[in-house]
């Protein structure tokens, strides 16, 4: 006679889960169907290498190796054949002869003086100190026989349904981050936990290859915010594996800017009071961190520095914001070139409102963008009572937004964003709504000295 525990498949005369049960034949002995120990979370975050750049060198495989930066104006492969037919006559080009166009043929960056902004580069052209955001004019002092393409959306969106196809075959749990990455849970998928998630990510990578000729980086670890960290430990094409037990060894050694949600700003202030890296931030004491960052980004980051996320991977990714800017052929100013830049910035109230109308969101959060014409960014918003997509009010708050910076310097980027975005029709009713009017608020004097709005409401 045996002695059991368990519980009968069929629930016949079950006892209760742990209580002893006598089983005088063998098939009165109940199977044993207690609930197996969950599995360790594995998340794993893929990072496309270089994307755009690696794109490119899919169709122009003569650039391997060289230093290559994308950026200016879009394509036109128009233009650009008809440019190699003046050039070479005797050959017969199109789409399918572009691997065969001799180097000498491609424009160099020296002596650029355009406006243009560099939105990806080979990491040949990084070791020269350039990088994404970065201004060609400045591009062509670090490197000036770099190579410069035009971009190609068109072609990038492409190459991006296609490695998220790939990776939703073998693992159908991903969340969409962007043209060039995602979020993939790997815990219940067949290979997510072998060698910490290095044998399905593996899987992944060779498929995407195989399929597209491009590499990607892949970090698996416990949760979201540590996996981003870790697709970056071993880039281009490599895979990285991060386990709670390797939180101090592998995270706090690493600069408090690695974690994804702590900014230039946040950044300088930490480093202010002496806390350089992760582990600097985790040994501090968790009241202190509210006291000085408020309670809950203290709160959060005392989290972050512990490894601690439990946030799902979600399937919908919905958009936290959207928003339209504009770079300027030329500098502009405040004053001189007021009434250009107030066209300019009424439509780019009127674009956003129309994605966030063809979209179906609303947004509560109204924020504008500069850049001077030393490169220097800044960034000002207004939260409101109400949810709105309304074209005339997210021009009033923007312009309420440009009181707040100095207006005397020359500009070279403007731009609106609308954020903390919900649906339409969902948001909570508010008590009292946004009814503030430019009027004569307008002439309050700011910190800048300036007694005007920008561009006042026509």
């Amino acid at each position: 006679m045996r002695v059991l525990t368990g519980r009968h498949p069929k629930g016949k005369n079950t006892p209760a889960c742990g209580q002893t049960v006598t089983a005088r034949y063998p098939w009165q002995v109940p199977d044993t169907h207690l609930t197996p120990p969950a599995l360790p979370r594995r998340i794993a975050h893929l990072d496309m290498d270089a994307f755009y750049a690696s794109v490119e060198l899919l169709r122009y495989p003569q650039l391997k190796g060289l230093p290559v930066v994308i950026g200016g104006g879009r394509r036109k492969e128009d233009d650009l054949l008809g440019r190699l037919r003046l050039a070479y006559p005797d050959q017969d080009w199109s789409a399918e002869h572009l691997a065969e166009i001799p180097l000498a043929f491609f424009p160099r960056i020296a002596g650029y003086t355009g406006r243009g902004v560099i939105t990806t580069a080979t990491y040949a052209a990084r070791t020269f100190g350039i990088g994404s955001a970065m201004g060609l004019m400045k591009a062509a002092k670090l490197c000036p026989e770099a190579i410069l393409l035009p971009v190609d959306f068109d072609q990038y969106r492409h190459y991006s349904r296609t490695f998220k196809a790939i990776i939703t075959e073998i693992a159908p749990l991903m969340e969409n981050r962007g043209v060039d990455e995602v979020y993939i849970d790997f815990t219940e998928v067949p290979g997510g936990q072998r060698d910490g998630g290095r044998v399905l990510a593996r899987l992944i990578q060779k498929t995407i290859f195989e399929a597209t000729g491009l590499t990607c980086s892949v970090g698996v670890a416990p949760n979201k915010l540590i996996a981003k960290m870790a697709s970056e430990f071993n880039k281009p094409n490599g895979i990285s594996i991060v386990h709670e037990a390797d939180l101090q060894t592998l995270i706090w050694p690493l600069a408090c800017r690695k974690i994804n949600g702590i900014g230039p700003k946040a950044e300088e202030k930490l480093q202010k009071h002496g806390i350089h890296t992760i582990g600097d931030l985790a040994a501090r004491d968790p009241l202190w961190l509210k006291d000085n960052f408020g309670k809950a980004y203290g709160a959060w980051l005392h989290e972050a520095a512990w490894g601690r996320d439990d946030r799902p991977v979600s399937l919908e990714s919905e958009p936290v914001s959207m928003s339209r800017e504009t770079t300027f052929e030329k500098d502009l100013h405040a004053v001189r070139d007021r009434s250009e830049l107030g066209r300019i910035f009424t439509r780019l109230c009127e674009q956003v409102a129309a994605d966030l109308q063809r979209k179906g969101y609303e947004g509560k959060t109204i924020g504008i963008k500069l850049r001077y014409d030393n490169f220097q960014s800044v960034t000002r918003d207004q939260t409101l009572d109400v949810y709105t997509a309304d074209a005339a009010t997210i021009r009033q708050v923007a312009g309420q937004c440009l009181k707040r910076v100095d207006l005397s310097r020359r500009l070279r980027l403007l731009g609106v964003r609308v954020g903390s975005l919900v649906k339409q029709g969902t948001a909570p009713a508010a008590p009292t709504p946004y009814s503030e009017t430019i009027g004569n608020s307008s002439f309050q004097v700011n910190e800048h000295g300036q007694t005007q709005l920008l561009f006042p409401l026509d």
